[in-house]
């Protein structure tokens, strides 16, 4: 559905047409502004009337109605199609949730598609319109805006995932056995890559938006609509998008060092116990042996017929017993 249209001007929002493609034709009549069109989860219906009006290229068409796209930036002819992934993270139950933004960028106007709980955009038009110097940039404005905001996630995301590890890890290396580690971490690792997935592909995106043209001798498209006074806004946010990439590999990398710790202490809590076992196994061998050879029934038995045979018997097993006892103990077996 149609979330939003608002006409811009200078900085400022301007009343307009309600529809939108008047409105795109009253700016470029005018020859100056822009249109900000929103969409939230439209129907095809509703996105390819929009795709008319707007030329969009067919295959970002395809892109913006499926969703579940890798972050990206494709250049057309007529326009720059932008698709960023948003994040939220809830502690509740340590999950990450992802959502999905998709910005058309073109001659006076930009078109913003959101999929997904995590992806709202009404409080950013609010701030921007309060930044009339920002806006009077253009719609790339809105670009920048939407990159900073969904980079500042990304930032919210690690900080709270780098609290919940620290807990986690003062868990489970606390003293006593913490029963599901193992699928803890994992379950931990596993919301770490699908955060991972989200925003280490948005560095190339944000990398070329911040580099004011190519070089001599390079293939790089120079990204249009994209005024040259916004790009150290880009830079930027590449500078905080690369310091929530360190904060992932970081937490990638401590995540696969705890679980290996864990399975270590696993194992050792094995052995311990196994060893335990065999040490109690073979006090209880030896008068097992014992009693074993006296119960064979042979005729020819001196000690069966001795007054001292039994107490004997008995002696010898709680005196084997009690020196396994002490050789087990001093080796820590026990």
């Amino acid at each position: 559905m149609i979330v939003d249209c608002g006409t811009y001007r200078a900085g400022q929002r301007t009343e307009g047409p309600e529809d939108f493609s008047d409105a795109l034709d009253a700016v470029r009549a005018a020859g100056d502004g822009f249109v900000w069109i929103g969409l939230a989860d439209p129907t095809t219906a509703e996105f390819d009337h929009a795709a008319d009006e707007f030329g969009l290229h067919p295959l970002a068409v395809e892109d913006a109605v499926t969703a579940h796209q890798r972050p990206k930036l494709d250049i057309y002819q007529d326009s720059v199609f932008t698709v960023l992934k948003t994040a939220g993270y809830h502690p509740q139950d340590e999950s990450v949730s992802i959502g999905e933004l998709m910005i058309f960028l073109g001659d006076s106007y930009v078109m913003t598609v959101r999929h997904g709980p995590e992806s709202p955009l009404k409080d950013l038009r609010s701030r921007l319109e309060k930044q009339p110097e920002l806006l009077a940039h253009g719609p790339a404005a809105v670009l920048y805006a939407i990159f900073d905001m969904v980079v500042d996630q990304y930032l919210d995301v690690a900080t709270e995932l780098q609290t919940d590890l620290d807990e986690l890890e003062a868990e489970i290396f606390s003293p006593g056995r913490v029963r599901g580690a193992a699928e803890r971490i994992y379950g931990f690792k596993r919301q770490v890559v699908n955060f991972r997935k989200a925003a280490f592909p948005l560095m190339e995106p944000a990398l070329r938006l911040s580099r004011t043209g190519a070089g001599p001798g390079s293939t790089e498209v120079k990204v249009p609509f994209v005024a040259a006074e916004l790009r150290p806004y880009f830079r930027d946010v590449a500078d905080h998008l690369a310091k929530v990439n360190e904060a992932v590999e970081s937490l990638d990398r401590l995540l696969t060092d705890i679980l290996s710790a864990n399975l270590a202490q696993v194992s050792v809590q094995q052995n311990d116990d196994m060893r335990k076992i065999s040490a109690w196994a073979a006090l209880a061998a030896v008068p097992t042996m014992i009693a074993g050879i006296y119960g064979m029934n042979f005729e020819h038995m001196p000690e069966l017929s001795q007054v001292w045979g039994y107490p004997a018997a008995l002696s010898l097993m709680g005196g084997a017993c009690a020196v396994l006892y002490r050789l087990f103990k001093r080796a820590g077996w026990l």
